[in-house]
């Protein structure tokens, strides 16, 4: 094996490289980014480094020495066209590689709002790139208002973001409750009070007709009729897998890359993981979106290439931060059927909810409860559940759960 090229330079492309090299790989290890920087952090984007907590530099996952010492060639600022799964090359900017295998990391990109009802008019924002938030950063004032369509978790971040700035912030959600694909509406309604409290105007169940604007965005127009202005707008409606290039190429796509759980496309030599792709769980196929599933996805793939045949069993968690609320989520909750809440303690503080089907435990949502986070995430990598009433009984010690 002489040349493993690495096709993305976020998480799980940066995961990767470092776990090739750690294995044991001495053969040449390319990476390739369409962007301009190094591998860096996501999730500090729209929160510490949009608020200027955290500088530039620190958002790299690595420094460039790091590379350089590794012997891993960085191709940043550098589109791949194109793949060729039978000669296995790759296509790019400046000509042709030819690889003995590659590995898709390529991620994922936010879904924006179309054209024809103002989409692209200068003052719209996605939330996903350092380029995003560069542009964004300087709409972020007090005297401004700030329309964020969708009620998810990137748009209730931005919210937060943006109340802190001072700015008055109007939040829209089609959907009749905010988080409705991702949540219960136990959480949904915590979070939409606490949001509220904080002077966020949530419009639920009214859908955007259109903005307007010639020059820049300077107001949106409701479905109910409904008009004000507004001084810029962040898009927050999902992102979609990149998977473009592994379509052009003929390899299998299900909601993502399809690979097998060892992160194998349907193509021999060529792999994937991260965001772009889906794999097998529990008797289905999910995709994650997540860094700890990028990270985790990654170094087992990394290993698999080198020889191993190690199977990929994710443990989805995933957390966000929205004023001084840190939410923890363990587990998927796809076909809960009830949810129980539970009180923090008295002196801790916080509340969880609990979602069952049936007697089984699938997952919980914990809200400054990094107890409750911890006990649910171990319950649930452990195939056990705990009794409900004990859970819904707050004087129960959380402790005894297990």
């Amino acid at each position: 094996m002489q040349h493993i090229a690495v096709i993305g330079a976020g998480q799980a492309g940066a995961t990767l490289v470092e776990t090739l090299r750690k294995q044991g790989f001495d053969g040449r290890l390319t990476l390739w980014g369409d962007e301009a920087e190094l591998p860096y952090q996501r999730p500090p984007l729209s929160k510490a480094y949009l608020l200027g907590e955290m500088t530039r530099d620190r958002l790299h996952l690595r420094p460039a020495s790091f590379y350089d010492d590794q012997r891993v060639e960085v191709h940043t600022g550098t589109r791949i066209t194109a793949l060729d799964p039978v000669a296995m090359t790759l296509t790019h900017t400046g000509g042709t590689e030819t690889c003995d295998t590659i590995i898709l990391a390529t991620g994922s990109t936010p879904r924006r709002l179309p054209a024809d009802i103002g989409g692209d008019l200068p003052g719209v924002f996605a939330v996903r790139t350092l380029a995003d938030i560069d542009a964004l950063e300087p709409h972020i004032r007090a005297d401004g208002h700030l329309l964020i369509v969708g009620g998810g978790y990137i748009g209730l971040e931005a919210a937060a973001v943006a109340r802190k700035r001072g700015m008055r912030v109007t939040l829209l959600e089609a959907a009749q409750r905010i988080l409705s694909r991702v949540s219960c509406q136990d959480t949904a309604l915590w979070f939409a009070d606490r949001h509220r409290a904080e002077g966020v105007e949530i419009i639920e169940d009214a859908a955007l007709t259109h903005l307007t604007g010639s020059d820049h965005v300077s107001g949106a127009v409701l479905s109910d009729g409904t008009s004000f202005k507004v001084d810029a707008v962040v898009c927050g409606i999902g992102v979609a897998p990149n998977v473009d290039l592994a379509k052009a190429a003929k390899l299998e796509v299900n909601d993502g890359i399809a690979v097998d759980d060892r992160g194998r496309t349907s193509a021999p030599g060529i792999w994937a993981a991260g965001d772009c792709c889906s794999f097998p769980w529990r008797g289905r196929r999910i995709r994650l979106e997540s860094v700890p599933n990028a990270i985790d996805q990654a170094e087992v793939v990394a290993r698999n290439v080198l020889g191993a045949d190690e199977a990929y069993v994710a443990k989805p968690w995933f957390w966000s931060d929205q004023y001084d609320v840190k939410l923890q989520i363990a587990g998927l909750n796809t076909g809960f059927d009830h949810v129980i809440v539970r009180d923090g303690t008295p002196t801790g503080g916080g509340r969880s909810h609990w979602y069952f089907k049936g007697d089984t435990l699938l997952a919980v949502d914990a809200m400054n409860d990094p107890r409750a986070y911890m006990v649910g995430k171990r319950l649930i990598e452990s195939g056990r559940s705990p009794d409900a009433g004990a859970v819904a009984d707050g004087s129960t010690p959380i402790k005894d759960l297990m």
